[in-house]
């Protein structure tokens, strides 16, 4: 059993935004017309055929389907005061995650089976958080963008030059610290969102105990150190400058950073009233905690999937969404040269 903090009062997104957020997100709006031209695209059809798609091929968490998984959304939601969207989980080999908000509905989280066979619940927890952390930042109309940039579909952007680009991957990379924020604020220990960031980068469910998080920790501040040079810093740009996420040391450093950090301890201390006793999550049956659910959760999925319709792809890349890919960055170059 452990102390938590149950909701903080009271919570705005800019309570915990990262800095990088603000700046960028101030710039984005400061370029003429492009808000106006980046609503322009998202269509109605669009939403609609992506929003069919995850409903014929996944499946729905409630208090009756995967009550386990339903608990750690809820709870993560009441930490962070706000509505939690739907949830639904979908046959997939590759561990990630993304948000979607469909104009005139709830919002509703996409997870992959295999992030359940991947993490532990209270890592799993983690993951919600950031997704939710989207949500509770209003990162809707840049995230859809951006992603829909590092995709590959920049037709569907004509007008957008290589610069505008350019900003907006930043962006997205800068908000991707903010809902690493939101993740530990629920998960309250950086070790438990370290954890996720780790297995996500090269974790297996096999050798999950033999995965050290101060090692990963070390291995970040090397990493650190290898590019304090004028020569180490030009590499790191050139190296993330292309990404649409932070890469993997970066974000489990910066996270520890914040962690003791005195705004993060501040909004601890501010919310000490409510404070509660938790029982550790496990899953299903106390089963263990490291594979709570994948057998259960693929026969599950796969069914769903069978005969399910498979639509245009083309067309839902095109879809009004907050979408975030909690890992495999994408290299936009790459998509440039096709």
């Amino acid at each position: 059993m452990r102390e938590r903090v149950a909701f903080y009062q009271n919570l705005q997104g800019d309570d915990f935004r990262h800095p990088l957020d603000l700046q960028n997100t101030s710039m984005l709006r400061s370029i003429p017309g492009l808000e106006m031209v980046s609503k322009s695209f998202l269509g109605p059809a669009a939403e609609q055929v992506l929003l069919l798609e995850n409903i014929a091929t996944s499946i729905k968490i409630g208090p009756e389907q995967l009550p386990s998984v339903h608990r750690l959304l809820m709870e993560a939601a009441e930490v962070l005061q706000m509505e939690p969207p739907e949830l639904y989980v979908r046959q997939n080999p590759v561990p990630n995650a993304y948000t979607l908000a469909i104009s005139g509905r709830t919002p509703f989280i996409v997870i992959h089976t295999a992030l359940l066979e991947l993490l532990t619940p209270r890592e799993l927890q983690a993951v919600l958080a950031h997704e939710l952390g989207h949500l509770k930042c209003d990162h809707g109309l840049w995230l859809t963008v951006a992603n829909v940039l590092a995709s590959g579909t920049v037709s569907v952007l004509p007008v957008i030059s290589g610069m505008v680009e350019e900003a907006l991957m930043r962006w997205l990379r800068a908000a991707e610290l903010t809902c690493d924020r939101a993740a530990l604020l629920v998960a309250q220990d950086s070790r438990v969102v370290v954890a996720s960031l780790m297995k996500l980068a090269g974790g297996a469910p096999s050798f999950s105990n033999e995965l050290n998080v101060d090692a990963f920790l070390e291995q970040a501040r090397s990493y650190d150190e290898a590019t304090s040079s004028g020569m180490g810093w030009y590499l790191r740009n050139a190296q993330t400058r292309a990404l649409s996420h932070p890469l993997p040391v970066m974000r489990a450093k910066e996270i520890d950073r914040w962690a003791q950090s005195s705004e993060f301890k501040a909004l601890l201390g501010k919310n000490r009233a409510h404070r509660v006793k938790s029982v550790e999550h496990v899953g299903p049956d106390h089963a263990d905690p490291v594979l709570p659910l994948s057998n259960r959760v693929q026969t599950a999925a796969a069914a769903a999937a069978e005969g399910a319709p498979r639509l245009a792809r083309s067309s839902a890349n095109s879809v009004s969404t907050v979408s975030s890919t909690l890992w495999g960055n994408r290299d936009v170059q790459r998509f440039r040269q096709r």
